[in-house]
């Protein structure tokens, strides 16, 4: 059986994995859309789908779900009433989504699909937002983020990438 996790991954973190993880003890596969594939190096969408893909797959390697993880990239419509339809014509056959997102879940559902809800864990720290944040302050951030990806971060300055972007200097 194949799952589908969506998210935008700004960046991929624990949240993230523990979803992946509880979806792979139920599924053969999961299939990870990366959201929004067409928006990069803005405040909300500070990294690449290209960056992103690089990231759901050195979380596949790093714990050995390369034949279990299919990312895939879709662009975003901002037209819900299509957009099921749309994020469906852009990945192989499924049979249940993981979202705890109402409104993916709803539209989901409104289509006769199989939706399961994950446990949340710690919403507090392990948002993409908040993370942004502490890396934008110099806060800590990196073990809030599997540590393949953090390497992938700093390889392309991510860092200085959002103090630039939110007019904090180089990063430096």
């Amino acid at each position: 059986m194949r799952g589908l996790f969506i998210g935008r991954f700004q960046p991929l973190h624990n949240g993230h994995i523990s979803i992946m993880k509880a979806a792979l003890e139920e599924m053969d596969q999961l299939v990870v859309v990366i959201g929004s594939a067409e928006t990069s190096f803005t405040e909300k969408d500070p990294f690449t789908a290209g960056e992103r893909m690089e990231m759901v797959m050195a979380v596949s390697n790093e714990r050995d779900w390369n034949d279990r993880i299919i990312p895939v990239p879709v662009r975003d419509l901002n037209r819900y009433s299509v957009w099921v339809d749309h994020v469906l014509s852009y990945v192989p056959k499924i049979d249940i989504i993981y979202s705890n997102n109402s409104l993916t879940r709803s539209l989901f559902m409104a289509k006769g699909m199989e939706v399961k809800g994950t446990p949340l864990i710690d919403r507090t720290d392990l948002s993409g937002v908040r993370i942004r944040e502490r890396m934008i302050s110099g806060e800590q951030w990196k073990m809030f983020v599997p540590a393949s990806v953090v390497g992938l971060i700093e390889e392309m300055e991510g860092v200085s990438r959002l103090r630039s972007i939110f007019g904090k200097g180089d990063g430096t």
